[in-house]
């Protein structure tokens, strides 16, 4: 790969995926509690990394009519996810914690994660960690997208800092939400830190502002409120297919024409003091199933890391992962580095947009 450190990136696999719907939950729209006081029906607490509710509920619904253990999920952008999780360590609430890395790693560096307990012989070491703290629940990858109302496939980085996107052009915020921080990782990889740190600097006269989730600039860009944000393929795809969106997905090029993307996968972890851990480990034993697992590709647009499901084969005619990705060379970062540098990496680009 072309001016990228051997250490930040391999081919990639190409394994077959499909779409489906995604909708948006909120902390403040999902309720509280952990159930921890029904001791008969427990309800386990998952916090999670927006982007993946559809399939949630549809896994969820199966788990709890195979068990009897209900699921309260709370969603939001993936450093937020990691925040609550830190700030309710006097009187842990979540069992279960699914964020992006660079922020499972910096979950796990805070002690906010245990030993995961179950069976995950099934899975690489290139999807676990090696302590077994964490692991890939569902694979994904980093894009952009724009409103239909433009044809985004000829677009480099540079283009991006042209006066035509001024106010109309926004990146979730670095530091805060996972597709953002891996935003500024991608940059880092292609210019070098001291690049990447120039280009979001000039990147800034065009960016509306702050956004700690993702997820929200998806109905901007759809309303052509906005031309162009940043996202990912499982989320993107989903909101295209279940909601009709009005945005194309692309990968900016540099300047020799190469796009490139980072894959993002959904990790899973349990969480330090989990209210409800026995039932929480039953959750992840079923979510880690290969019963599970390969229907991420028909209903979640996003890709297993388990070894028994590597050469899924193609059905219908939707779209998948491998043909958006066709000469796009993906990256993948040691995230043990990258968290390691996250919060001088975050601090210099604050200072850098003049945050």
């Amino acid at each position: 790969m072309r001016n990228l450190p051997k250490s930040l990136s391999r081919a990639l696999t190409t394994t077959t995926l499909l779409v489906a719907a995604a909708t948006t939950v909120s902390f403040t729209a999902a309720c509280g509690g952990t159930g921890s006081g029904d001791t008969d029906q427990p309800t386990v607490t998952v916090y999670s990394a927006d982007g993946l509710e559809d399939w949630y509920e549809t896994q969820f619904d199966a788990f709890e009519s195979e068990t009897g253990i209900a699921v309260n999920l709370v969603t939001a952008g993936s450093g937020e996810v990691v925040n609550r999780v830190q700030k309710e360590q006097s009187n842990p609430q979540a069992d279960i914690v699914v964020t992006l890395p660079p922020f499972i790693q910096k979950a796990d560096g805070a002690g906010l994660l245990q030993p995961l307990g179950v069976d995950t012989a099934a899975y690489p070491a290139s999807e676990k960690d090696p302590d077994g703290k964490f692991i890939s629940l569902a694979g994904n990858y980093l894009n952009f997208i724009a409103n239909s109302s433009m044809d985004p496939s000829g677009l480099t980085w540079d283009d991006l800092l042209k006066p035509e996107f001024e106010g109309k052009l926004q990146y979730s915020t670095p530091g805060q939400a996972g597709d953002g921080t891996a935003v500024l990782i991608l940059l880092q990889a292609l210019r070098g830190k001291d690049g990447a740190l120039e280009y979001l600097k000039q990147l800034q006269v065009n960016n509306v502002g702050p956004s700690a989730s993702t997820g929200k600039l998806q109905p901007k860009v759809s309303k052509g409120e906005l031309l162009i944000a940043n996202g990912d393929i499982q989320m993107n795809m989903g909101s295209i297919t279940g909601k009709g969106s009005n945005f194309e997905i692309f990968f900016p090029a540099s300047a020799d024409g190469t796009r490139h993307t980072v894959a993002l996968p959904y990790s899973m972890g349990l969480a330090t003091g989990a209210p409800q851990a026995d039932a929480a480990r039953t959750l992840i034993e079923f979510l880690l199933s290969k019963e599970v697992q390969q229907t991420l590709g028909p209903d979640a647009f996003a890709v297993s890391g388990r070894t028994d499901l590597a050469d899924a084969p193609t059905t219908g005619s939707t779209p998948t992962p491998a043909s958006l990705l066709h000469g796009v060379e993906v990256v993948y970062p040691d995230w043990n580095t990258v968290v390691a540098d996250l919060s001088s990496d975050i601090a210099a680009y604050e200072k850098a947009i003049g945050g």
